[in-house]
């Protein structure tokens, strides 16, 4: 069965910009889709999944 996401978020940082993504809530963890096709669908991450992606990104990880 599907989780419907439930409060939807984008960055502040990103409220003039349309090129971003939005995170939900679901029971475990997080559900995230594309800001500028929202009725696409999303694809879902576990607590902790989403806790390590959230990590590596505070660490720099994924700077370029």
């Amino acid at each position: 069965m599907t989780q419907q996401p439930a409060g939807w978020r984008k960055a502040k940082r990103s409220s003039n910009n349309t090129a971003c993504v939005e995170v939900g809530r679901v029971a475990d963890g997080a559900a995230v889709r594309d800001t500028k096709d929202r009725t696409a669908g999303h694809f879902t991450a576990s607590a902790g999944q989403w806790s390590a992606f959230v990590g590596a990104l505070k660490a720099g990880r994924f700077d370029g």
